[in-house]
């Protein structure tokens, strides 16, 4: 078994180095003090802080830095990672499946109705219910209507609640007629008027020669 390098101590000291690379990633005011690091097996060491990012609970912002040679030490990489009982969303699960879960546990629990009802399942009982209530309901409709059939013995089909159109009919085309007398009688005054007074004005005339 391969041990992991020592740790460099120029790499664990960065913290200045680490702290300007995080800033460039999010605001200073999510990142809390240094939680410590994490050696690597390609001697790089990875800094890490704490995180105050709402919702990220056990996590910690992780920055891991290295160095050839005796060159400074450079960033590699700058993530947010979850720490030891961190909050971890739940691992994902092709939607194929979830769905073949499903029924297949929808047929358990269709067959264990069945076998709890002998051979009668709950849709089945539900079933019978809306049909006797459809029955009810369509005698209650019957019973109306023998109800009604007296009405029908008072009205016909030119009634409309008791009124007999057909009469309305008559007693409006009769007013109709009788305006349109009344109109040519004003028609024919007012004609006579025009006609004596034509006469009168040639009388005059007739006069002053």
């Amino acid at each position: 078994m391969t041990s992991k390098p020592d740790a460099d101590a120029r790499l664990i000291g960065a913290h200045d180095l680490a702290l300007a690379a995080l800033r460039e990633i999010t605001p200073a005011s999510s990142i809390g003090p240094a939680a410590g690091y994490l050696p690597e097996d390609d001697g790089s060491v990875s800094l890490r802080f704490e995180n105050r990012l709402a919702g990220y609970p056990g996590w910690y912002w992780t920055v891991t830095i290295a160095r050839v040679d005796d060159e400074d030490p450079t960033v590699l990489e700058v993530e947010l990672l979850p720490g030891e009982g961190a909050l971890l969303a739940p691992e994902w699960v092709p939607w194929a499946e979830r769905l073949a879960e499903y029924r297949a546990h929808q047929a358990e629990l269709a067959e264990a109705a069945a076998a709890d009802g002998d051979g009668v399942s709950p849709d089945d009982e539900l079933d019978d219910d809306a049909d006797d209530d459809l029955d009810e309901d369509l005698d209650e409709d019957e019973d109306d209507l023998d109800e009604g059939d007296h009405v029908s013995d008072i009205l016909h089909a030119g009634d409309v609640d008791g009124v007999d159109i057909d009469e309305l009919d008559d007693s409006v085309a009769e007013a109709d007629a009788d305006a349109t007398e009344d109109d040519q009688d004003e028609d024919d005054e007012t004609e006579d008027d025009e006609a004596g007074a034509l006469d009168e004005d040639a009388g005059e005339v007739d006069e002053e020669e």
